[in-house]
């Protein structure tokens, strides 16, 4: 069968998106230990969340960078996109909160904006979802 445009055009994005997430985001956190872990969790504050904020800081580099792998491959997508689209809300939020501004938050809504839409959308045909 013929793959369409907009299958490939997905694809990319997926590929591209996932990279970017793992490469800048979630390896960066994973690496960081429990001292970066701790500060970003504490990002939960903006949420009414004052525990755990360890965990939620690796919490946060697990998913970027399993889930990311998992939007990449085309596997779970939609489960894995919401929990980057969760993720990306969340800093999203911290960075307003801090008063950073919409422009810094911009990157955050951009990704979460992606992964809404393959949330939506699904991963298209070029994807283990759709084997």
């Amino acid at each position: 069968m013929k793959n369409s445009r907009k299958d490939i055009g997905l694809l990319i994005i997926r590929i591209v998106f996932g990279i970017a997430m793992i490469a800048f985001h979630g390896l960066p956190k994973l690496t960081g230990g429990p001292e970066l872990w701790t500060k970003i969790g504490s990002s939960m504050q903006n949420l009414g969340i004052h525990f755990l904020p360890t965990v939620f800081g690796f919490a946060a580099g697990l998913v970027e960078t399993v889930a990311s792998l998992l939007l990449i491959i085309g596997l779970w997508t939609r489960p894995s996109s919401i929990l980057l689209g969760l993720t990306m809300l969340v800093a999203m939020i911290s960075h307003l909160a801090a008063g950073d501004g919409w422009s810094v938050a911009s990157h955050a809504i951009e990704f979460l904006s992606v992964f809404v839409a393959f949330a939506i959308m699904g991963p298209g045909k070029l994807s283990i979802d759709k084997r």
